[in-house]
């Protein structure tokens, strides 16, 4: 499916797109632009374009994230019209019909790099119709608990799943744009993401945690976003380890740095220094204090014109515009958006074969999740579509087939609705998480440090001068920080969204599931959320689950192309649901100190000898599978891996074939399987193909702290390519010597 089959008139065809130059390639135009700046209009750039008091006034009472673009690096009388930032996990997030993808999560489980690429590609197109040329739409934060609320924003458990997945959606952006990768690095819970201070060895950063931001820095992201959280003791914004010598050195990193917005920066000397090049989205930390700091000599001018050329470079290489309003929500891209859709979903159960469904007269749709818009939480990442522009799940069924009667119920009164169920030749009952349970999350309290920082509004600074205004304003705003905190502590926070603790449905759905399965054999539970959803009081009562996730606007279409059998399901887990919570790690959503290890998800299950109530990786077809002949050999920097995958069954459909590695773990403690590689691979029935995946050694190795570099272990590693994490799957072994591999 061509996303720019039917695009209107003026957008550009994939072929057609001249690719910008590699970000960190020398452009003499962005230095000569440099030169051309004065030492103020230098400084300038490195603070996004928005006075502080007017942002905020902006955000309250206008909508303004989702009314335009936030401004940084603009210099008109240099005819720089500078970044134009948008959000934009699944969908540009400005109201003006932007199309509204699946969130990640969703497209993790498709585990399609090239979809990946192309819904990238149509998200940089749609932001540049806004005028945006910087896009921040690529989350790869580790989904270390699958109760994070932000999880629906990120694409899974695994660094290779991230990486693969991150890395297409970089590339797609950069067609068009600045891609902005988040949140370095460490971000995953997101109710304390504002003083947590996350500790963890340099093995467990460098292999479980940044291995999916390198692969997107290789892809050629233009930026990279810093997370709220400390690490090690220091704030992300001025963590000198990630964004200098990691970031920038040890993976030579070329575009620009910037702070997560308006409470990113803490102190603005060191976040410089430490390597962060643009705090956004206001004039407020760096504006002051670098201009006294340069003056003193704790900042020096060379810093600041490195930030600047950084800041410079990616604005060079993005494409000329304009591009049309027409792209936004045009026909292609809606079907990119049902391609999204449906290729997520995951067919959890299927038991006495109830899907799909087959010659049904009337069908029940029961549950109030059925009839409206669920597209995700409200945090940043809440995209705004045209009013009637989504398809629910009820109106994606009753759409499908004129001859089938749908009749709904919102469930609210669980007998009725099982007599509707009994009433009708099959039932789908729609429940799950929306953006009351689960989404970003600001607690009022952990502002009160930050709001200590807040400069005086523009109108005093013009009277008296920002410096002579300095000592009378800090007690101002150290009042306003202590109201906010003492406001915060009489009423307890505001705890809505979030993370989640209790990963099961609220005990009214499970009792509507329960009662409508009773009431008729061919029911299908319809599952939407980002995070984990555990099914243990009722699953075993069911015959037929289903994943569906936050789908997007054409999800209700998609579900309808699954349930009644015009596509076969292809989705598999990002992540494993366990059968219990206390098989996952510990997770305090208002914890101070939180220590990671290398055990979570799969790794965490299987070392535990817990099976996964869903394993990862994990998915059901209308089709069945057959691997066979699977052959490994060993190449310079890369493990070669040959299996031929065939279609036993009567309809076409995807296979996700899923290489692990179990290595030999004598050297140090590793996990007893591991993704190392994958390919989705779509087949009509009775076809067989001969798939070859270059899988690079780094995959197999692990981080040697000793060495500073990546190991690779001697001995036998077994290979193995099974259909899950779990699944005992078709094996063989491969002698390896030990190797340094790098940094």
């Amino acid at each position: 499916m061509d996303p720019y089959a039917r695009c209107p008139s003026g957008s550009r065809s994939r072929d057609a797109v001249v690719a910008p130059s590699p970000i960190g390639s020398p452009d003499p135009r962005a230095q000569r632009l440099l030169d051309s700046l004065t030492p103020d209009e230098r400084l300038a750039l490195l603070s996004g374009g928005t006075p502080f008091w007017a942002g905020m006034l902006d955000i309250a009472v206008a909508d303004a994230s989702h009314r335009h673009p936030w401004p940084a690096a603009v210099v008109p009388r240099a005819g720089l019209a500078g970044l134009q930032f948008v959000d934009g996990p699944r969908g540009v997030v400005l109201a003006g019909g932007a199309t509204t993808f699946p969130v990640p999560i969703a497209r993790g489980a498709s585990w399609d790099s090239d979809l990946e690429e192309r819904i990238g590609e149509a998200i940089a197109q749609e932001a540049r119709s806004f005028g945006a040329n910087w896009v921040a739409a690529v989350c790869v934060n580790l989904l270390r608990h699958p109760g994070w609320g932000r999880a629906q924003e990120t694409y899974g458990e695994d660094p290779v799943l991230l990486g693969a997945l991150g890395s297409a959606c970089t590339r797609g952006l950069q067609r068009h744009s600045i891609a902005c990768v988040k949140h370095f690095a460490l971000n995953s819970i997101d109710s304390s993401r504002f003083l947590v201070d996350i500790q963890l060895s340099r093995r467990v950063l460098h292999e479980l945690y940044l291995p999916h931001f390198r692969d997107c820095v290789a892809a050629g992201a233009g930026s990279v976003m810093c997370s709220y959280n400390r690490v090690n003791g220091v704030w992300c914004a001025q963590n000198r380890e990630l964004l200098t010598t990691i970031l920038k050195t040890r993976w030579g990193f070329q575009g620009f740095v910037v702070s997560d917005f308006i409470f990113g920066v803490r102190d603005g000397v060191a976040a410089l220094r430490a390597g962060l090049d643009l705090e956004m989205p206001f004039r407020m930390i760096f504006e002051g204090c670098l201009e006294e700091a340069l003056r003193a000599g704790t900042v020096s001018m060379a810093r600041v014109d490195d930030a600047a050329l950084r800041l410079l470079r990616p604005q060079l290489a993005v494409p000329p515009g304009p591009y049309p309003a027409s792209l936004r929500g045009c026909a292609a891209h809606r079907a990119l958006a049902r391609e999204a859709a449906t290729k997520s979903i995951v067919l959890l159960k299927n038991s006495q074969a109830v899907l799909p469904f087959r010659g049904l007269g009337s069908l029940a749709v029961i549950g109030g999740l059925a009839s409206v818009a669920n597209l995700g939480d409200r945090g940043s990442s809440d995209t705004r579509p045209v009013p009637g522009s989504v398809v629910t799940p009820l109106a994606g069924l009753q759409a499908a087939d004129p001859l089938l009667q749908v009749r709904h119920a919102d469930g609210g009164d669980p007998a009725a609705a099982a007599r509707l169920a009994a009433a009708s030749d099959a039932a789908v009952v729609v429940v799950g998480l929306d953006w009351r349970q689960e989404g970003e999350h600001i607690h009022p309290g952990d502002l009160a440090p930050i709001l200590r920082e807040m400069p005086a509004p523009d109108p005093l600074q013009t009277w008296l001068g920002s410096q002579r205004l300095r000592p009378f304003w800090r007690p101002v705003a150290a009042l306003a920080a202590s109201v906010t905190q003492f406001a915060s502590a009489r009423t307890g926070g505001d705890f809505s969204a979030g993370d989640r603790t209790e990963l099961a449905l609220p005990p009214a759905d499970e009792a509507l599931i329960l009662a409508v399965a009773a009431a008729n054999p061919r029911t299908v539970v319809v599952l939407m959320g980002g995070g984990a959803i555990l099914c243990e009081r009722w699953r075993h009562q069911v015959n037929a689950i289903l994943l569906l996730w936050y789908p997007g606007q054409e999800g209700g279409t998609a579900l309808a192309d699954v349930l009644l059998g015009t596509v076969a399901p292809s989705g598999r887990m990002p992540f494993a649901v366990p059968t219990s919570a206390d098989h996952l790690p510990p997770f305090e959503p208002r914890a101070e100190r939180v220590v990671y290890d290398l055990w979570h998800g799969y790794r965490r299950l299987r070392r535990q000898g817990h099976p996964a109530a869903f394993p990862f990786g994990f998915g059901l077809s209308y089709s069945t599978f057959d691997h066979g002949d699977l052959q490994a050999a060993l190449l310079p920097g890369a493990l070669q891996v040959s299996v031929t995958v065939t279609n036993r069954g009567p309809l076409a459909a995807a296979e996700v074939v899923q290489v692990y590695a179990e290595p030999p773990g004598a050297v140090v403690e590793r996990p007893a399987r591991m993704l190392v590689g994958f390919q989705r691979l779509p087949l009509e029935p009775g076809e067989h193909h001969r798939l070859t995946l270059a899988i690079p050694l780094r995959h197999l190795a692990y981080f040697d702290d000793s060495a500073d570099g990546f190991r690779l272990e001697a001995g036998l590693h077994r290979v193995v390519v099974a259909r899950h994490a779990d699944a005992e799957g078709l094996a063989v072994a491969v002698q390896c010597e030990a190797r340094l591999l790098g940094p």
